[in-house]
């Protein structure tokens, strides 16, 4: 993935719905979101075990969020073998992006995201990147 596709990919992303957001302060989902939010980002929280994140209204998955929602990036918090039907989704809902966070990888589910027409990254964390690219 080169710092191009990643800033292309942050650029086109407005709008981000987080798989696996903690309601938790202290989980890295939480301290991402939040980050991403407080610079301008609307995160729409996909986590079917809570009502509310960070003051959004919290989907039990991306196709009841994209009913509501238009969703650029597809955020992941799970675990690698928890991605396929999720870059499935993120490919039916018309999402531009998925972004599968540090320790998550899942070469089969990039490729077919990445068939789709998806930028994808894997294995990075969102805010890290989006600092680092200012």
């Amino acid at each position: 993935m080169t710092k191009a596709a990643i800033r292309q990919s942050l650029a086109n992303c407005k709008t981000i719905a987080v798989v696996g957001l903690s309601p938790k302060p202290h989980r890295d989902s939480f301290r991402v979101a939040k980050y991403m939010q407080d610079h301008g980002c609307r995160i729409v929280p996909i986590n079917p075990n809570a009502l509310e994140v960070l003051g959004e209204k919290s989907y039990a998955s991306l196709t009841e969020a994209a009913q509501h929602e238009r969703i650029d990036m597809v955020n992941c918090f799970r675990n690698s073998e928890d991605i396929p039907p999720i870059a499935k989704e993120a490919i039916a809902i018309g999402a531009k992006s998925l972004w599968l966070q540090i320790g998550v990888v899942n070469d089969d589910a990039a490729k077919q995201a990445t068939d789709a027409g998806l930028v994808v990254v894997q294995n990075l964390c969102l805010m890290v990147e989006h600092r680092q690219l200012g």
